[in-house]
């Protein structure tokens, strides 16, 4: 019988962690071999190939080490034999690597990020679980061309969808706007719909000189106007609602388009797209007729990545827009 070959790439968080005695919280402790010696059951599904990225908690990961992920990975794949390919991560910046590599990775190839929410000195370290279950997704011939795909609580979500909902429970990891692709029941892989949107950028490189700015009941121009005059490359703005800011707020987004910036619009709701349908003060036509870039169903997090990456590719400001808004008048986006 055929074993596939699998590549697990080990970049820390929690799932490598346990309690340091001195201080009483989880530290990162083990290395990908070690991690794998105590789940032993993952190498009688596959043969295993182990790569230590490294052994980042999840707040340290950034944006430039995501793109040397991304091309690790990449070069990886090119120059072996695999069938696929396992990340293990921090959860804080899960969703971000996750959508990264999604952008950045283009194969036919399974990909799955995982974490865990329990370190390893805890009775419920659910670790080798999701371990076990994104092993599962990858031996999946289903799972091919799906991008990059997130597993954790035995769900599989699209890594384009797939935002972190609760501090410290298991099932952390949602898609708020579509729901789940699919899940792992007693090792078998259920899907119940694509991604909505596969969209890749094709680039090396990133502008990570770009601003997350969250709007807010009574919010003026200050931060705006400070993000601007320090040479900000690129705003992301967490707008109210539907896509609309305070007016004095209004002012300093103003500022800033008026410095040819680009200024990329979300929702801080958790879930739902933007759009420019109200035209008061502040509102979302006149934020729409300054340049401002309205997206879909992107969350600010990844709103940001995806800046990063298109600024790296292009600064023209039509190129830009094409890569943000709307393309049809059916409200298609990808």
């Amino acid at each position: 019988m055929y074993m596939k070959n699998i590549l697990i790439v080990f970049t820390g968080g929690t799932f490598s962690m346990m309690i340091d005695p001195k201080t009483g919280g989880a530290v990162p402790r083990f290395s990908g071999d070690e991690l794998l010696a105590k789940i032993p059951e993952v190498k009688t599904l596959a043969n295993i190939t182990c790569f230590d990225f490294g052994n980042y908690p999840g707040p340290h990961m950034t944006p430039k080490l995501m793109m040397e992920l991304s091309q690790t990975i990449k070069r990886k794949i090119s120059n072996n034999n695999y069938d696929g390919v396992i990340i293990i991560h921090g959860t804080d910046t899960l969703e971000e690597t996750a959508y990264f590599l999604d952008l950045t990775i283009k194969t036919s190839l399974p990909i799955v990020v995982t974490g865990s929410m329990r370190n390893s000195s805890e009775p419920d370290w659910d670790g080798p679980r999701n371990l076990i279950n994104s092993l599962q997704v990858i031996l999946s011939d289903n799972s091919n061309n799906m991008g990059v795909l997130v597993c954790l609580n035995d769900e599989i979500n699209a890594a384009s969808e797939v935002t972190k909902i609760f501090s410290d429970g298991l099932g952390t990891f949602q898609s708020l706007d579509f729901g789940a692709l699919g899940f792992v029941q007693q090792g078998r892989v259920i899907y119940n719909r694509l991604p909505r949107c596969l969209e890749t950028i094709d680039t090396n490189d990133l502008n990570t000189n770009v601003d997350l700015i969250t709007a807010y009941a009574g919010m003026n121009e200050k931060f705006f106007r400070f993000s601007a005059d320090s040479g900000v490359e690129g705003i992301v703005v967490q707008a109210l609602g539907v896509g609309n800011v305070p007016p004095a707020a209004f002012e300093g987004i103003k500022y800033a388009s008026e410095k040819n910036i680009p200024i990329v619009l979300v929702s801080r709701c958790p879930a739902g797209e933007t759009d420019y349908i109200y035209s008061y003060p502040g509102a979302g036509v006149h934020l729409h007729n300054l340049g401002v870039m309205f997206t879909d169903f992107l969350n600010g997090q990844k709103a940001r990545i995806k800046l990063m990456l298109a600024l790296g590719k292009t600064k023209d400001k039509n190129k830009l827009t094409k890569l943000f808004e709307r393309t049809s008048s059916l409200g298609s986006y990808c």
